[in-house]
């Protein structure tokens, strides 16, 4: 295989539900989702422009290599972050408070998963430690973000990992510090599909910490979009294509309020599924009539709208691009 075609192999979905060896475990998730949910016909920034945003994303990678020792410094990190939305033309539209609830332990926020750029909006809110497969670390830049985020790299085809994990999140959280996870264990194009993997709750649990949802959507001219979704066999390089090129492309990140644990009640199967219903009851979130996309189309329920959020916005705009 050649050096170019590993590298956009390293940017790829993990294998199906059952890993390598095809046996199903609890880090196993499935999505129907693919690249033919990509949005075709997003309206498009014209070729010049298009340009000058790679070229601004470029300094931004180089500038972050340059700057690696520094990424440890969490407004360093939020910065970076906040530069590489700025170079790829991709307004932050803030909604809530702080990711972290305030108290004496760390608090696990969990999020849908649409895009890689998910990463790069939540730590351009606030860097806090990620939870993410190994192969996240090998992206271009992302990978640079998130590994000096001082992120938790697992093996989800691995089950013998997973009570190591949970005891270093529970630990993690302990300590004060805050932990994200996507819940979902893969990307979906739109909305909050699928059900949450139950296994990282238990952290929360073990730690007494508050859990944070989190709704991430996208749009481009203010009506939901799924131009920037990160599904299936695609490849960064790709993906990062058709964000370059999208017009008037923005993330929302709607801050939920924390849901505590009850003591002596809460499980962690009880605990997925009040964040689940938190991040998934955004308001204007409904679950439409898929489109078809050939064989293998979405069934019903399958993929939902974005959510409409109401106030408290703050909403950050690219800078100059």
């Amino acid at each position: 295989m050649s050096t170019g075609r590993a590298a956009q192999r390293a940017g790829r979905r993990t294998p199906g539900p059952g890993g390598a060896a095809g046996r199903p475990n609890v880090w196993a998730a499935r999505s129907p989702c693919d690249p033919r949910c990509v949005a075709a016909d997003a309206a498009r920034v014209p070729a010049a422009r298009a340009l000058r945003r790679t070229a601004a994303f470029g300094a931004v990678v180089a500038g972050a290599f340059a700057d690696s020792g520094r990424l440890g410094d969490p407004e360093v990190l939020r910065a970076r972050a906040q530069d590489v939305l700025d170079a790829l033309g991709v307004t932050l539209d803030r909604r809530g408070g702080a990711l972290s609830a305030p108290g004496p332990t760390g608090t696990l926020i969990v999020a849908n998963h649409i895009s890689w750029l998910d990463i790069v909006a939540l730590l351009a809110v606030e860097p806090v430690t990620m939870l993410a497969k190994r192969q996240v670390g090998q992206w271009p830049l992302v990978g640079t973000l998130v590994r000096r985020a001082g992120t938790l790299f697992i093996d989800r085809d691995s089950l013998r990992e997973l009570p190591a994990t949970v005891a270093r999140i529970a630990g993690l959280l302990r300590a004060g510090r805050s932990v994200m996870v996507f819940p979902q264990g893969v990307t979906w194009c739109q909305g909050t599909g699928g059900p949450f993997r139950r296994a990282t709750f238990q952290a929360a649990l073990d730690a007494g910490a508050p859990v944070r949802p989190v709704t991430l959507d996208y749009f481009q001219r203010r009506r939901p979009t799924t131009v920037a979704a990160f599904v299936g066999d695609d490849d960064f390089a790709g993906s990062l294509r058709r964000v370059v090129r999208a017009a008037d492309l923005s993330v929302r990140v709607t801050v939920h309020g924390a849901v505590l644990p009850v003591p002596g009640t809460d499980d962690r199967r009880g605990l997925a599924a009040r964040a689940r219903a938190a991040v998934a009851g955004a308001p204007g979130f409904a679950t439409p009539v898929p489109r078809a996309h050939g064989p293998g189309a979405h069934g019903p329920g399958a993929r939902e709208t974005g959510a409409f959020g109401p106030a408290f916005p703050a909403v950050v705009p690219p800078a100059g691009r």
